[in-house]
């Protein structure tokens, strides 16, 4: 079986399943739901000053009383505010999140940072080394925004959160190469696109098929949803995902006991992924 946690570049580990307060939850009271998930087993909380609702994800978090050391817990630097340090958002998201520290703190667009990215990920450094946040990433940065911090960066970014699926993996591959070079992991949110949001295309009957081979072999009821989270666990890749229900929050949760798929099975979702290019959200990449 795939490791259920990957590490990444700076000693500590990632859950590979986590559940999102954005997508289905953006600007919504995320307590019930976030607590759902942590009581069914997720421990892995990915939140955004963008998001609007980072109190009620630490409503959330203190309502299912998990013990803090047990949880991940990531947030991400929205526009900062005129007159504002990145420290003065963060210790505001702390103050809504109920929590001392988060695990992960990402750079959430790298366009709302222009000219200025060199200065908020040296500000970023700063945050780890004070203990407010135990590891710093990034989110849909471009190889360019990469080169940009790298120039200045002591610390690598330990992750870049992009949108992840067989229809981006054909755009996706010389960012992920990057990645590679730099020990830095890939983590997926909009990794169900294929199945949510652009049904009916070359994708489909791969995922039926192997959907099909997964039920004989295990015996069990497996979800086309379960395969794409079975595609990003072969790459080592975290899976960032949401739900309003309870059912589905167990299924993603029951993906981690399914086995992994082959080698051919990866590469026919590969192939099939390349034939269509279809991004959900941030289309401003399409133009970069």
């Amino acid at each position: 079986m795939a490791p259920l946690t990957i590490p990444l570049n700076d000693g500590k580990q990632i859950p590979w399943l986590g559940f999102g307060t954005g997508t289905a939850l953006f600007g919504k009271d995320a307590a019930k739901s976030v607590r759902v998930a942590i009581t069914n087993g997720i421990i892995h909380l990915d939140g955004a000053q963008l998001y609007g609702n980072e109190d009620s994800l630490g409503e959330g978090i203190a309502s299912a009383g998990k013990p803090r050391s047990e949880l991940f817990v990531t947030t991400k630097l929205g526009k900062l505010p005129e007159g504002k340090t990145v420290r003065d958002t963060l210790v505001e998201s702390l103050k809504k999140l109920r929590l001392d520290y988060v695990d992960l703190f990402l750079i959430h667009m790298p366009i709302h940072h222009e000219g200025k990215l060199k200065s908020v990920w040296k500000q970023f450094e700063e945050l780890q080394k004070e203990g407010l946040v135990k590891s710093i990433g990034v989110s849909n940065f471009r190889i360019k925004d990469f080169e940009e911090i790298l120039e200045v960066a002591t610390v690598v970014p330990a992750v870049n959160q992009i949108e992840y699926h067989p229809y981006v993996y054909k755009a996706a591959k010389p960012l992920l190469e990057f990645h590679k070079k730099h020990n830095i992991v890939t983590t997926s949110y909009g990794g169900l696109t294929p199945i949510v949001r652009h049904k009916g295309g070359p994708v489909d009957p791969v995922l039926a098929s192997i959907r099909g081979r997964l039920e004989k072999d295990t015996g069990k009821s497996v979800s086309e949803g379960q395969v794409l989270g079975l595609w990003l666990r072969y790459q080592g890749v975290p899976e960032i995902t949401t739900s309003s229900k309870e059912e589905r929050v167990k299924e993603y949760i029951a993906t981690q006991e399914l086995p992994d798929l082959t080698a051919e099975e990866v590469e026919a979702i590969n192939e099939a992924g390349s034939k269509v290019h279809h991004r959900a959200f941030c289309t401003w990449l399409e133009n970069n």
